[in-house]
Parts: structure tokens; sequence; C-alpha cells
């Protein structure tokens, strides 16, 4: 409760964006036990609890480390510009999927395409302005937090601003999967392909350093060389991930 009580203090509008947008999340898990309808051979709510559930703890993220910088002139555009931003994100992909359609790669129609376009563009914005926070958490006093959590903040950020880039390539190719269409068989939740090259891997991990970086900059690697030689490794391994996608190879089978 403590938590909450100061996650509101620190960011009173993200964090009930946050908690809205889990509760989405869980709607849409829940829809998924009401519906047999498909998008890409999974139920067509799966994709949406995902981004619900994954964009709350984005907010519930920025809602807490932003705050950190101390700017709330900063953070309040940065706050219009993530409602904004994620609530058209979410209609459409809970629009398209409740009518069985895709929502990202989709250029079916000039409606839809234009719509995928949208959100590219909105993302992009939203990542740009997230690199920003990043750039002013590189000039900030480092005697204000504790210096790994500092520089876990620092480095979550650039990671999770690369990675959302390569989302650029699945965006260029109009699907996820290499060495196969979309919708092959996956693992159980994330669905990643059991049998191809699947670009969400990478895509997923490099962004959610956003919320493990600094956790462990805060309370492992509590030195700026701990948190940088981890930060390093882990880098390394998506960036491997990415590679073994590419060359159209399963990293679970």
């Amino acid at each position: 409760m403590n938590f909450i009580v100061e996650l509101h203090q620190r960011n009173n509008v993200l964090a009930w964006y946050s908690w809205l947008t889990l509760l989405g999340g869980i709607i849409c898990v829940l829809l998924t036990r009401k519906t047999s309808l498909q998008v890409n051979n999974i139920n067509a709510f799966v994709k949406p609890a995902k981004f619900f559930l994954s964009i709350s703890i984005f907010c519930f993220t920025m809602s807490w480390i932003g705050y950190e910088l101390h700017r709330p002139d900063v953070i309040n555009i940065y706050n219009i510009i993530v409602i904004v931003v994620m609530s058209f994100e979410l209609f459409v992909i809970t629009w398209q999927a409740a009518n069985g359609r895709l929502s990202h790669f989709n250029t079916s129609s000039k409606l839809y395409g234009v719509l995928f376009s949208l959100m590219g563009a909105a993302i992009t914005a939203l990542t740009l302005h997230t690199a920003y926070l990043g750039y002013l958490f590189f000039r900030m006093d480092t005697l204000n937090i504790p210096i790994g959590y500092l520089w876990g903040i620092r480095l979550g950020i650039i990671l999770f601003v690369i990675f959302a880039f390569e989302g650029g390539i699945m965006g260029a190719k109009l699907q996820h999967t290499v060495g196969a269409m979309d919708g092959s068989e996956g693992i159980a939740i994330l669905n990643w392909s059991k049998h191809y090259g699947d670009l969400r891997i990478a895509h997923f991990l490099g962004m959610h350093s956003l919320q493990l970086l600094p956790l462990l900059g805060f309370y492992v690697f509590k030195n700026p060389a701990a948190i940088i030689g981890f930060t390093i490794i882990y880098f390394g391994f998506v960036v491997y991930t990415l590679v073994v996608a590419l060359r159209g190879l399963a990293l679970f089978k």
C-alpha cells in the first residue's frame, strides 16, 4: 500500500492511466475465454491483452522513475503524449481484433494501412520523447538518487529506445516471423514461434530492460561499473536473439 500511495504522489495522472490499462488487460484476458474468434491462429483477444498489460507496466515504470527528474513541466507534457499515443494504439489493436483483423502489418485496405502507419508514427514520437527523458537523466545531479539506480535508469532507457526502434524491422517486413508467414505454432502465453525466427523476442527483452535495469541497479548492482557490466552482457544476449531470429531460427522448441 505504501508503494501505491507513493506511486500516485509521484505521478497521479499516469498512475491512474496505468490502472486503467491494467483493467483493460484483465478484460481482454476474460474475453479470450468467451470467444473463439481467431487472428493468426490464436484467440483474437490475446494480442490486445498483451498490449494492455505491457503498456500498463510501462506506465507504472515511467510514473515512478520520471519523478526522479524533478521536472514536473517535462513530465506533464510526457503524460499527455503517453496517454494520447497509447490510447490510440490500444483502440486500433482492440477494434481490429474484435473484428477478426490484424492491426499491425495490415495493409489490406487504405484505411487499415493508414492506421498502421499512424501507429508507427505515434510510437516513434513517444520513443523519441522517452529518449529525451533519458538525456535529462544523464544531465541530472548524481547526488540526488543512488548511483547504481540512476545508471540502471539511464541504461534501461537506452536499451528501451534501441529495441523499440527494432520494431521497425518488423514493420518493414510486414510480419514478425522470419522463415515463414506469421501464425506458426508458438510457446505458451507469449506465442513466440517454436519453428522459425521471431523478431518479437529481442523487441520484448530489449524494451523491458526499462524495468529490469533500474531494479537491478537499485537492489543488486549498486555501483556504475557493475550495472554497466551487466548491461553489456544483457545487451549482447538480446542482440544474439535478434541475430538468431533474422537467420530464421527458433530460439525455443
